[in-house]
């Protein structure tokens, strides 16, 4: 598990590096307008994906109960069949400031790359994971660099066109690569692999739909209010905040997995608790890093526009350790099939996301966006984490480094010099 952690820890961080040089990249050619745009549609294209991941996402947890073909192949449909239909929702009730077209494909791609994604973790193959996950990132910041400097294709429309090649390109090499164990000519329409996908997939969706909605509906509180650039400004604050989010993401992955293979629940319980410290402690370190880099430092990489990047971070910054915690706690719940708690603690933060927008985003614009956010994440965090410390043998003091574990550390630094 320690080097699963520190291969996935690695990976992560180079999506980091990856996904902020296109946002450098993004923000230096098209600027706020552009990056408010290309957030509009990510966070759009995000909420489509909850809806195919009622079956897409329940595929992780049926892997080791099902034929591999008979949950790929609902997956596939269903992805097609969501990817059509409820981008045209979405594109005639909010109002569009891009193509429809452009989000009926991603929608298409994304959805069907993350099929094959989640059937790789079910597996506990966490490394073809982590390089697709790296691949996602990279195949699309070298298309569109290529589309940008080599075939003179710098419109706005380069970034989502470039988006959809990475996507398809990504699926067709995964499939190829899994063709040979799902055995796609042994696929037959189960009722039984239908009903448990669905059982098990709107719960879990259900609970993270809302908690999305939690993160992303003060982008369109701010569209609204504000006008796209300041989405643009809010959305390079909350992505350098979200980034800290490397190591819990990396974690609540590899603990998921091992969870819903595993039936020991005292092993399951202590995977958590080793996982909710390593990610308090690393995201801890992290932020107050980032803390000590100079506000005019953002300015001189995203462009004068972003001038406020590093206040609207340190606003988000409670809530971006609370939601690092909480990842970890919601993996646990999820992978042991305890999803009502889920589905409160994201309601809860929705409901109050959704009435304290109304009144202070109109007041107090971006500020007012960041103090929301993060109350929300603080708030449906703690309601999670209240729980988790009710049902297992946790203390608050399990946060904290032991003495031991200090030892361990100070031998390993003396080992390396």
């Amino acid at each position: 598990m320690q080097k699963t952690f520190i291969h996935t820890f690695l990976s992560r961080a180079l999506i980091l590096v990856l996904n902020f040089g296109i946002i450098i990249f993004s923000t230096n050619v098209w600027g706020s307008q552009g990056k408010g745009s290309i957030s509009m549609l990510i966070a759009d294209l995000s909420i489509i994906g909850f809806f195919s991941n009622v079956f897409v996402g329940s595929i992780t947890y049926l892997t080791s109960r099902y034929k591999t073909a008979d949950i790929l192949g609902v997956a596939y449909i269903w992805s097609i069949v969501v990817g059509i239909s409820i981008p045209l929702v979405v594109h005639f009730s909010i109002r569009p400031v891009y193509d429809l077209s452009y989000l009926v494909l991603l929608s298409v791609l994304f959805s069907l790359l993350t099929a094959n994604i989640n059937y790789f973790i079910g597996k506990q193959d966490i490394p073809k994971f982590n390089l697709y996950t790296i691949l996602q990132q990279g195949v699309h910041l070298v298309f569109l660099l290529a589309a940008v400097y080599i075939f003179g294709f710098d419109s706005l429309d380069a970034y989502f066109i470039t988006l959809m090649a990475c996507y398809g390109t990504l699926f067709l090499v995964s499939t190829v690569q899994l063709y040979k164990s799902a055995q796609f000519s042994e696929f037959s329409l189960s009722g039984t692999v239908i009903r448990s996908m669905f059982s098990y997939g709107w719960k879990t969706q259900l609970s993270a739909l809302m908690q999305f909605m939690n993160y992303r509906l003060s982008f369109y509180f701010l569209e609204v209010y504000r006008g796209i650039a300041s989405v643009g400004v809010f959305s390079i604050g909350v992505a350098l905040s979200e980034g800290i989010w490397a190591v819990s993401r990396s974690l609540s992955t590899i603990l998921y997995a091992k969870v819903v293979n595993s039936s020991d629940h005292l092993e399951s319980v202590d995977a958590a608790k080793v996982s909710i410290k390593l990610s308090f402690l690393v995201t801890l370190f992290f932020i107050l890093i980032i803390l000590c880099v100079p506000a005019n430092v953002y300015t001189l990489v995203f462009g004068a526009a972003f001038h406020q990047t590093k206040l609207i971070f340190m606003l988000l910054s409670p809530g971006i350790l609370a939601i690092a915690v909480s990842n970890i706690i919601g993996s646990y719940f999820a992978g042991v099939n305890r999803l009502r708690i889920l589905n409160v603690k994201s309601l809860v933060g929705l409901v109050f996301t959704v009435f304290s927008s109304v009144f202070i985003i109109p007041e107090w614009g971006i500020i007012g966006a960041c103090v929301v956010t993060a109350v929300s994440y603080c708030l449906s965090s703690g309601i999670l984490f209240w729980q988790f410390y009710k049902t297992t043998p946790f203390k608050v003091t399990d946060l904290l480094p032991t003495k031991h574990e200090l030892t361990l550390v100070r031998q390993l630094l003396r080992t390396r010099k």
